[in-house]
């Protein structure tokens, strides 16, 4: 049986630049970044476009796609799991533990928005 060709029409994809990370992003998804100030529920956009593609039609920002940008909508805000480091040398007796956890902004994409 044939796939719905309504559903893979709509499939575009936009690459976009948030706090310093690059992310392909689509509509409906959920993605994990650095901290993002905001709270839950609160609506975040991000301007810096790099690229955008569609079934048809490709445009590639010089930096950024004109008039393009991404809403989202903060999820969560938590901490990622620790890192653990550890520092050893031999024959010194020094060994020096330690670890951090990194602040995680969950974000889901609400709409993509392009000017023509």
């Amino acid at each position: 049986m044939p796939k719905n060709t309504k559903e893979n029409t709509t499939n575009m994809f936009v690459i976009v630049d948030v706090n310093g990370t690059q992310l392909k992003v689509e509509e409906g998804k959920k993605y994990v970044v650095n901290k993002v100030e905001g709270e839950k529920g609160s609506k975040y956009v991000s301007e810096k476009v790099l690229l955008v593609s569609s079934a048809d039609n490709t445009l590639v920002g010089k930096p950024y796609v004109e008039g393009a940008s991404v809403e989202f909508i903060v999820d969560s805000q938590k901490k990622a799991p620790k890192v653990d480091t550890f520092k050893y040398k031999a024959k010194a007796r020094y060994r020096r533990s330690y670890g951090s956890r990194a602040h995680i902004t969950r974000l889901e994409v609400k709409k993509i928005k392009l000017s023509k």
